[in-house]
């Protein structure tokens, strides 16, 4: 095989035509302005969070009941100064886009900074209850910390109930960095946006997805591949954008492997979803939907022949 070398001439023509498709474009290039948010960055933060939420668990630090306060204290700092480095970058985005030259995007950030490590003790608490339902409603976990560990769904939870409140701030880019760096490693979609009450359980996860406003309820179980999506979505998605066009899934209610649920509709308390339906209308509270029972392929052609022989008689 013939080796091909790159000349300074090559080089130089493949850099012009590279930088021609830049022109113009405002999509996937962002030039002449302040940095993104940086995605690395993004998840080494998440990280430091996930120690302070789960202190003991990542291994990363030795804690004991002694050091405690002064390990969360020093990885606090550290987080807030991280965070708000990156919520600045997305604020300075937004304004550029905005042609906004008013804000103070630094003070806007160290405030949304600020405001997420307050919200880390309900965070907390939320999070005990995921992990108490997922030691509840799966007879194959041993303990709380193999759940902590290496269930995905917690994983997937921690980090949307940590972008959700970023979310609520207003921050751009930051929180659907965050859900989709995890989705890519655990299967499970949530947006940001959703509306999730206590005790979320998610069994196995792979496949799930919810949709930015979706509202779940508490004490909710998910097995995998279940779908709150919307609607198909019109040429013009920016008619619809901030409208609710996704499910609401109220207290108490179970949701089999890959069932699909589409746009504003609202399952009912109690209510059991059978695995690989498809619903489009509201369902009441207390109800169990499940699809039609199948015939088998022996009683179809059973069924045919008796056709057959009636049809020729």
């Amino acid at each position: 095989m013939r080796n091909y070398k790159l000349t300074d001439k090559k080089i130089e023509n493949l850099v012009d035509r590279i930088a021609h498709t830049y022109k113009g474009d405002s999509g996937i290039n962002f030039i002449d302005a302040s940095n993104l948010p940086v995605r690395g960055e993004i998840i080494q933060i998440l990280d430091l969070l996930f120690e302070v939420l789960f202190p003991g668990h990542t291994g990363k630090r030795s804690i004991t009941k002694s050091n405690i306060k002064f390990v969360i204290g020093d990885v606090l700092c550290q987080i807030h100064a991280e965070l708000s480095e990156q919520i600045e970058r997305a604020y300075r985005y937004q304004c550029r886009i905005q042609k906004c030259e008013g804000c103070d995007c630094r003070k806007m950030a160290e405030n949304a900074s600020r405001h997420l490590l307050t919200q880390l003790p309900k965070i907390r608490e939320l999070l005990k209850g995921d992990v108490g339902a997922a030691f509840a409603g799966d007879p194959a976990a041993q303990s709380h910390e193999e759940i902590v560990i290496s269930y995905p769904c917690i994983d997937a939870i921690a980090t949307y109930r940590i972008a959700h409140e970023l979310y609520l701030k207003q921050v751009p880019l930051i929180p659907r960095i965050m859900s989709e760096c995890t989705h890519s490693k655990t299967g499970i979609d949530i947006h940001p946006g959703a509306k999730i009450g206590k005790n979320f359980f998610i069994d196995h996860g792979t496949g799930v997805v919810v949709g930015e406003t979706s509202v779940i309820g508490k004490n909710v179980r998910f097995y995998q591949g279940v779908s709150l999506i919307a609607i198909s979505i019109p040429k013009q998605a920016q008619s619809i954008r901030g409208a609710k066009r996704h499910p609401t899934i109220e207290d108490d209610v179970t949701i089999y492997a890959e069932a699909t649920l589409l746009g504003n509709i609202t399952i009912g308390k109690g209510s059991i979803v059978g695995g690989n339906v498809w619903i489009g209308k509201s369902v009441p509270p207390g109800t169990t939907v499940s699809m039609a029972k199948s015939q088998s392929l022996y009683e179809h052609r059973k069924n045919n022949r008796h056709s057959k022989k009636r049809k020729n008689r």
